[in-house]
């Protein structure tokens, strides 16, 4: 979306979900399983860590200043992240042309998966199906109403967000297949 300059830079909003594996290894209250069941607690509504990390990276593919207001919940999950973000497009666009842009952009990607069907349970991005798996299943939904398309993303945060990450890194650094090793689905059987 930042790449093809469909969106505006500076209405970005992301709002990312994360189970408790993402609290880290230094366990508190809030990181325990008794004090997370049942919520979908705000934990840095403003000022995430990562915000930066996002903006610069948005910009490069932009080629402009993009500013993003970011919050992050806790939510009643142990592994996993999913990503929901509200971005402005500056013209209409559609979902044949969204689909043309996200498989231009994630072509040859192996661990990238499009995900939007039109029924079933999992029609969207959930991290749910890919735990255990090295995959980023993204996603899109326009809304012509609001000028927005808003963008999904989920992954397994201990696979793709760390030793898969790294596997993976390992493999290009040693001239192997990116994939070795990786190709495996989630535990979950869909």
């Amino acid at each position: 979306l930042f790449k093809s300059r469909l969106v505006e830079s500076d209405r970005v909003v992301v709002d990312v979900m994360i189970g408790s594996s993402g609290a880290g290894a230094k366990p508190s209250l809030a990181s325990i399983h008794a004090e997370r069941y049942g919520v979908i607690r705000p934990y840095k509504p403003v000022g995430h860590r990562h915000t930066g990390e996002i903006e610069q990276e948005l910009s490069i593919l932009s080629g402009e200043e993009v500013r993003v207001a970011f919050s992050a919940h806790a939510v009643n999950i142990v592994r996993g992240i999913l990503a929901v973000c509200h971005c402005f497009t500056r013209n209409p666009v559609s979902v044949r042309d969204l689909w043309k842009l996200y498989r231009g952009f994630y072509k040859g990607e192996p661990f990238i998966r499009l995900v939007r069907d039109v029924k079933g349970i999992f029609r969207y991005p959930d991290p749910k199906p890919i735990v255990g798996s090295n995959f980023c299943d993204v996603g899109f939904e326009p809304d012509p109403y609001t000028g927005r398309v808003v963008a999904l993303a989920a992954i397994d945060n201990l696979v793709k967000g760390a030793v898969g990450n790294a596997v993976q890194s390992l493999n290009l650094m040693y001239g192997l297949d990116e994939a070795t090793g990786l190709m495996y689905p989630g535990i979950h059987p869909v």
